[in-house]
């Protein structure tokens, strides 16, 4: 069986970060063990100059793996597809997905203000629309089938995503 996957999407400085942290919270709380997978539109370091790993790379190493007795890290130098990602997370989990807004997985769209109403009819997969306070959207803006929620809502959130990954694998 295909691993439960579920993105959540928004522009810049939506809370994408802050509502997915609430969520493993909130699934963690409920016995779910979750894996999470984030798109950076930056380039990121992983870990601080100076560290042994990040000497090998700097030497030229395009893949890096460091392991204590509590986690392992690995490093690649290399972008990695949404898909290839989730095959190598732990097939048990339920898989969090920030950002890859083009992938068809099902998602949660973030709207903060009125510029964002704009991925509500770009964007394929979406079974969410988190609102936040203050903001008015228009029913129509919501695409058919999908539910409303306001952006605290985590567990009305937490329960759906969960429902809706769960029907897509079936």
């Amino acid at each position: 069986m295909a691993a439960a996957v579920y993105q959540i999407t928004g522009f810049k400085n939506t809370g994408k970060t802050t509502l997915i942290c609430r969520l493993i919270d909130y699934l963690v709380s409920r016995g779910v063990m979750v894996a999470t997978i984030k798109h950076d539109g930056h380039l990121f370091e992983a870990e601080p100059a100076h560290t042994d790993t990040a000497r090998h790379r700097s030497s030229g190493a395009v893949w890096s793996a460091i392991t204590s007795a509590d986690r392992t890290a690995i490093v690649k130098e290399k972008p990695s597809a949404l898909v290839e990602l989730i095959g190598e997370a732990p097939a048990e989990a339920f898989i969090l997905v920030e950002g890859f807004k083009a992938e068809r997985f099902p998602k949660l769209v973030i709207v903060r203000k009125a510029e964002d109403e704009r991925l509500l009819g770009e964007l394929n997969g979406i079974t969410a629309v988190a609102v936040w306070p203050g903001y008015t959207l228009q029913q129509d803006a919501i695409p058919a089938g999908a539910k409303r929620f306001e952006i605290d809502d985590v567990h009305g959130i937490g329960d759906h995503i969960q429902i809706e990954s769960l029907r897509r694998r079936s």
